[in-house]
């Protein structure tokens, strides 16, 4: 059995010192020399047959010791929050204080203690006003508008000026700053249309009386507020060529465009449109309200002191949500962030105090489904995994979906679902 020591830091902080003897890491010192042999090349023997001391003799006694820590550190620390029954919340800070051939494993986990609720607000007081906003002709309108875009054809411009009612005009770009080429600026088909706004001011007038073969020289002010700081507010000249013209031809939104999209009329299209706004409103609806349900709960109950460790491990998450989102939609992530003119470390300042908000809105869900007496059926939870698998075509990412330990996450997941559609039931007015 490791020896176990355990020191209370402030904020609900849990340091934990393990000790594991070298008779209690021979077993993980064997595995961890059988796993080197599988991947390393040892004359004369086949992979993972080498015996300890021709691997250590190969590969070096400390490369065995590193390859054991995590199995070791996994088995023993889960161990020692077992042994003091220390209900932990949150990924574990490990530093190594002793690894070494001969010596005793020494390690800490500094962890997060679950904080507690200590006082709950009763929610059947408390209450979250729904706003439901009707759909109106003019939102189906818009969609209406938005699909007939989608479907723009094209048709090229011959024997006009970019003046003379074109859409559309495709130019090569040099862009110069006194007299110097600017990083980015230099495009063989850039693409203008003439009616959307332009990041320069003036740039679509510049070309709009240009003829096709045409060139031009001339210098525009890029705005002060400008994402890039090289050209905020800066004089650019900019040396364009007007390669080609095109008129835009979008389909009128009538019946014979409705049978296009596999509807039988154009009535028959707005009813479906109006539909599916509905049902997103009421989707989104329900999120703001779930949002508000729980912060308001959150807001008027009492807590623990949070660890700092537990809001620094939630922050990180909302920054890989936020670099996982901008990245789904094509974007780099470091541009972004130029963008917005913002680093990594002013974006978790920020995001702390919502983090923290986050945190209590997941310990008032766990303490509700306690006092709610929340249930899950087993088939339900059958359900769940079933649905969740229909999107895995790979056998072990399936397999592992059918996991002990993912079938608890989905148990409380189906748990938490649950509390929140009590708490909008009874509170959301």
């Amino acid at each position: 059995m490791p020896s176990i020591q355990v020191e209370n830091l402030p904020k609900n902080t849990v340091k934990i010192t393990v000790t594991v003897s070298q008779e209690e890491l021979q077993p993980h010192l064997g595995a961890a020399a059988t796993a080197l042999s599988e991947e390393t090349s040892i004359p004369g023997f086949r992979p993972g047959k080498a015996g300890f001391d021709i691997v250590k003799n190969r590969v070096g006694e400390m490369k065995i010791y590193e390859a054991a820590l995590e199995p070791v550190v996994r088995a023993t620390l889960f161990e020692a929050f077992a042994k003091n029954d220390l209900e932990t919340v949150g990924s574990p800070k490990i530093d190594v204080v002793k690894l070494a051939p001969g010596n005793d494993l020494v390690y800490t986990a500094e962890v997060a203690r679950m904080p507690a609720v200590t006082k709950l607000a009763d929610h059947k007081k408390l209450s979250v006003k729904s706003v439901r906003k009707p759909v109106e002709e003019k939102d189906v309108d818009v969609v209406l508008k938005d699909l007939s875009r989608m479907q723009t054809k094209e048709v090229r411009a011959v024997g006009v000026t970019a003046a003379g009612g074109t859409d559309k005009a495709v130019v090569a770009m040099n862009m110069k700053k006194d007299g110097v080429p600017v990083e980015g600026g230099q495009s063989p088909n850039h693409i203008v249309l003439f009616g959307e706004d332009y990041y320069v001011p003036g740039f679509k007038e510049q070309v709009s009386g240009m003829k096709e073969g045409e060139q031009k020289t001339f210098t525009l002010k890029f705005p002060a507020e400008h994402a890039s700081k090289l050209l905020a507010g800066s004089d650019v000249e900019f040396d364009v060529t007007l390669n080609e013209l095109y008129h835009l031809e979008s389909p009128t939104p009538d019946d014979a465009f409705a049978k296009s999209l596999g509807q039988t009329d154009l009535a028959t299209l707005r009813g479906r449109i109006k539909e599916n706004l509905a049902a997103e409103r009421a989707e989104e609806e329900g999120r703001r309200e779930e949002r508000e349900v729980l912060e308001l709960i959150a807001k008027e109950s009492r807590f623990d002191d949070i660890p700092d460790l537990l809001v620094n491990e939630e922050v990180n998450k909302m920054l890989h949500e936020l670099e996982h989102n901008v990245t789904g939609q094509g974007l780099d992530f470091d541009k972004y962030l130029e963008g917005i003119k913002k680093g990594i470390a002013q974006l978790k300042l920020e995001f702390a105090p919502q983090a923290l908000v986050r945190i209590k809105v997941a310990l008032i869900v766990k303490e509700l489904a306690k006092q709610l007496t929340v249930t899950v059926d087993e088939k339900d939870v059958d359900d769940e995994l079933d649905r969740l698998a229909e999107n895995y075509e790979d056998a072990e990412a399936k397999k592992r979906l059918y996991s002990p330990a993912y079938r608890e996450y989905v148990t409380t997941v189906l748990k938490n679902r649950k509390v929140v559609q009590e708490l909008r039931k009874t509170m959301v007015k």
